[in-house]
């Protein structure tokens, strides 16, 4: 038997980062539809692939083996209906993903029904409508609350990390350089903190809001303890990849069967990087 070829069958070449907003039946930008979501998340479960948390993940980039159907999944802003309909579908499969809160948009409050209490739904805001709420300051008729995230997180569906605490592009509302990284340094402090009062811990993943980044974002987050800098940039990630560059595939409102061509395909290194330069 050659151990050391099954071992290398059986451990990913390349791991898809897969990016979501909102999972609600408002439909809208970056939205997937409930139906759409738990039609995704069975076919992965039936194909056999495992959801990695931020620690695996990290160890993958640093060159340790995970399982050859490896995905990682994400969700941006906390959205609440990421509470109302993907928790419920991630818990019904013993899957994990990552969120990323804009730390500044969270508030108290008691749980609020989910998916798995029909009887008592929640009006769910689309996209529009959820930037309206936030820029309006009613960030709660948007967004999970920390009791939600709390029974998320001991539910083992999700572990959450940081989208900036403000979600602000400083580079476009700053007066200057130096006011730009003063701003952003802030923010990522503040972040920190909030983080590290609800959660009881802060890791080193961030996720830039609107994906922008730039040298100065890069040093002040390197700056302020965030090693695992995630993009929108589509692509795959490989053993000894760039943690400071994760680059990930925006997942859009189709059936399983889009979703699962996608994944072949980036999860072969070569074949991702051709797909992408004749897309």
């Amino acid at each position: 038997m050659n151990t050391g070829l099954n071992t290398a069958l059986n451990t990913a070449r390349a791991v898809p980062v897969l990016m979501y907003h909102h999972v609600s039946p408002a439909a809208g930008a970056v939205t997937v539809s409930p139906v759409h979501f738990a039609d995704q998340m069975a076919m992965l479960a039936r194909e056999g692939y495992t959801t990695l948390g931020a620690r695996a993940f990290s160890e993958f980039l640093a060159g340790k083996p995970v399982p050859a159907k490896s995905v990682v999944l994400t969700f941006d802003d906390g959205y609440l209906d990421n509470w109302v309909h993907a928790h419920p579908v991630l818990a019904e499969h013993g899957f994990t993903a990552l969120g990323f809160l804009v730390s500044g948009w969270v508030n108290s409050g008691p749980v609020r029904p989910n998916a798995v209490d029909p009887a008592s739904p929640l009006y769910l805001l689309g996209h529009s409508a959820a930037k309206a709420a936030i820029e309006a300051g009613e960030t709660d008729r948007a967004i999970m609350r920390w009791s939600e995230i709390d029974a998320m997180r001991q539910a083992g569906t999700f572990e959450f990390h940081s989208h900036t605490h403000t979600h602000t592009r400083w580079d476009r509302v700053s007066a200057n350089p130096a006011s730009k990284r003063a701003s952003l340094r802030e923010d990522l402090l503040q972040t920190r903190a909030t983080l590290a009062q609800h959660l009881g811990e802060v890791s080193d993943h961030l996720c830039w809001p609107q994906g922008y980044f730039d040298t100065d974002y890069v040093e002040e987050a390197h700056a302020a303890g965030f090693r695992h800098l995630y993009t929108v940039e589509p692509g795959t990630n490989q053993h000894h990849g760039n943690p400071g560059r994760i680059l990930r595939l925006d997942v859009r409102d189709k059936p399983a069967a889009w979703l699962k061509t996608r994944l072949w395909v980036h999860s072969r290194p070569l074949l991702s990087g051709l797909y992408l330069k004749i897309k």
